[in-house]
């Protein structure tokens, strides 16, 4: 019978060459937010076309569901603020490429452009929503996750997301 050694691999990271500074654990965090980051992408474009909308990208559910966040008209700017997206020309081709499926229309507000969600787009967010919680909800849940623990690491990623703007602010200034 062979012996099996143990061995201490260290963090789990993407580039050990980061893993090798003053912090491993930052490197061993940003790994795990790559890898959520982009399973939850993939989650969203995956439900909405379990949902009946295929061909849409993450940023365009991202911005859909913006233009659904309290029924109210919003401008491109206000969406590219709450989604933290520097490249309005972005925003402004998922809007399109929404408006041309029918489920976002343009509006004005005074001299700017607003865009609100039609009633297409409202049966493609409720769509999402029941995808959602029969497929995602349920298994989270079952992991004993509590809600207050999911609130918490939620304030978490958003204080350590605006450390990230102001080192990106501060790189960007050298």
């Amino acid at each position: 019978m062979s012996e099996r050694k143990s061995h201490k691999l260290g963090p789990i990271v993407s580039s050990s060459h980061l893993a090798q500074g003053a912090m491993p654990a930052l490197s061993e965090f940003e790994f795990g937010l790559i890898m959520a980051s982009h399973a939850f992408h993939r989650w969203m474009v995956r439900c909405m076309t379990a949902a009946g909308h295929p061909g849409m990208s993450a940023l365009d559910v991202l911005v859909l569901f913006s233009v659904h966040h309290r029924t109210k008209p919003k401008r491109l700017a206000d969406i590219c603020l709450v989604l933290n997206v520097e490249d309005t020309h972005l925003v402004t081709y998922a809007l399109r490429k929404l408006e041309a499926a029918g489920l976002v229309k343009s509006g004005k507000s005074g001299k700017e452009k607003t865009v609100t969600l039609t009633e297409k787009g409202e049966q493609a967010c409720i769509k999402y929503r029941e995808v959602r919680e029969d497929l995602l909800v349920d298994t989270i849940r079952s992991l004993g996750l509590k809600p207050e623990t999911a609130s918490e690491l939620a304030r978490e990623l958003r204080v350590l997301s605006g450390h990230y703007d102001q080192a990106a602010r501060a790189a960007a200034s050298l």
